[in-house]
């Protein structure tokens, strides 16, 4: 990690164009960590720069497609204009990754390992001099740890995902984890090793824990609440964490927990349709929605859409719907209507003709990044109940989504683990889980309609199915071990 990027907040608050007094200093000064985070006013703008950058970081297109791309839900769209129109080619920031030929010294995700430890970093400064404010009372500072102490578990979760093999990959998840940072930089120059993934996770759960415990009843910043994490998002993502981490005792708990009593309630079969339909606005069942930013005159600098978006034959985005997804779906599924299905001029056998692709509904417009909403932890609750041989309330909690999406119910507990790993896939596509649950049921990769990678199939386990940590960095921390293969 570069030094010079973590020294200061300065550069990132500035780049909020906020009306704060503090940054209308004489030209060529610099607002240090210690005067930008004195006082409540500097913490929260700099809480608020966090989750723009948190924001910018999980949607921007390397994570926003990363989890469907490489399991099968998507496939590329053909160039719309130019001398190569119809050609299909993979997206220029996910090309290597795609065909799980990323390299180390060259890496495609190499902004997004390093935007992530930004973050953490910047979330270890907050937490480091919020205790010592004097113009916030404890309940504010508290509610303030609460959700730097969740982005910190949430990012930190994210890398062991995305650079860690599945929490089951060896018996006692013994083997690496990631690096856990619970300091910042300016306590000093520091060369960790990365823990072990049995010790990422219970870092994690830990954070989530504290941070749980110290919630108050909503954020201290403007905006949306459900653009900022709070008690019951924070459970959603605990929940999640217990799922991966195999622990189904506390998936189902936590799962539960969220459901009962958040008071947030499934969005009724009735409105599933409209309600992703809707502009700037997010599902009524969310749980936590990072909002797109707009500046001073309402304008977006991106959004969901920049993935996924269709405006006509001649601009539209990257990434569609594979037939492997498509056919997924019953003919009376509602959820067959979230796909916006268009001809685009496609090169065939040296012939330019009219083929239909399938956009997502659920990102078209301005539509911020979905986390969390209660579906999934219906899901996670059906999942957790079947490992802890309650089959019934597994099938109860499938057929509730099933059922919402005009399916067919499932009337045995024959094949319930694998029907339950097929509603994820329907329900969640294009927000984020099919390769990360492969990867952790331990599964293989399959990938057939409109696959152009050299690896369209691979199977699990694979030292590929963990990304190369940068060179940049292992070559920075003599003591960061490189993952197997790269």
């Amino acid at each position: 990690m570069k030094y010079s990027k973590y020294i200061t907040l300065f550069f990132l608050i500035f780049s909020l164009q906020s009306c704060s007094d503090f940054l209308e200093q004489e030209p060529g000064t610099q607002t240090s960590i210690d005067e930008l985070l004195q006082n409540k006013k500097g913490v929260l703008t700099a809480l608020t720069g966090l989750y723009t950058e948190l924001e910018a970081n999980v949607r921007e297109e390397r994570f926003a497609v990363y989890a469907d791309l490489q399991g099968g839900n998507l496939k590329f769209t053909p160039l719309a204009t130019g001398s190569n129109r119809g050609q299909i080619d993979p997206a220029t920031n996910t090309k290597k990754v795609y065909s799980f030929e990323d390299d180390a010294l060259a890496s495609d995700y190499r902004s997004f390992y390093d935007g992530s430890y930004d973050i953490i970093n910047q979330a270890n400064l907050i937490l480091e001099f919020t205790p010592a404010l004097t113009d916030a009372t404890e309940t504010e500072k508290n509610q303030i740890m609460a959700e730097v102490l969740t982005i910190r578990a949430y990012m930190h979760f994210l890398l062991s995902l995305v650079y860690s093999q599945d929490y089951g990959y060896t018996t006692d998840a013994s083997h690496d984890g990631i690096v856990y940072a619970t300091q910042s930089i300016k306590e000093g120059l520091w060369y960790p090793a990365r823990e072990t993934a049995a010790t990422t996770y219970d870092l994690i759960v830990k954070d989530l824990k504290t941070a749980i415990s110290n919630y108050s009843e909503q954020s201290l910043l403007a905006g949306p609440s459900y653009s900022f994490f709070s008690r019951n998002s924070a459970k959603a993502l605990l929940a999640r964490v217990y799922l991966h981490k195999k622990d189904w005792i506390n998936a189902y708990e936590t799962a539960n927990d969220v459901i009962a009593n958040s008071g947030v309630i499934l969005t009724a079969k009735e409105n599933l349709i409209t309600e992703w339909e809707k502009t700037d606005l997010p599902v009524s069942e969310i749980l936590l929605e990072f909002s797109v930013k707009k500046d001073s005159e309402g304008i977006v600098g991106g959004s969901m859409s920049k993935n996924f978006g269709y405006t006509s034959a001649t601009s539209f985005e990257k990434y569609v719907a594979s037939n492997d997804l498509i056919n997924l779906y019953e003919p009376n599924d509602l959820r067959k209507q979230l796909f916006l299905e268009k001809p685009l001029l496609t090169l065939v056998n040296g012939k330019l003709i009219e083929v239909n692709y399938n956009f997502t509904k659920k990102f078209q417009d301005n539509p911020g990044y979905v986390a969390f909403r209660l579906s999934e932890m219906y899901l996670i609750r059906a999942e957790a109940a079947l490992e802890t041989n309650r089959s019934d309330l597994a099938m109860t909690d499938l057929n509730i989504i099933r059922a919402r999406a005009n399916a067919i119910l499932a009337t045995n507990t024959t094949n319930i683990k694998e029907d339950i790993l097929l509603e994820r896939r329907k329900e969640f596509c294009f927000e984020g889980h099919l390769f990360f649950d492969l990867m952790r049921n331990h599964k293989n990769i399959s990938r057939n309609d409109g696959c152009i990678s050299t690896n369209c199939s691979i199977n699990y386990p694979s030292l590929k199915f963990v990304l190369p940590i940068p060179t940049f960095n292992t070559n920075l921390n003599p003591n960061l071990k490189q993952n197997e293969s790269y």
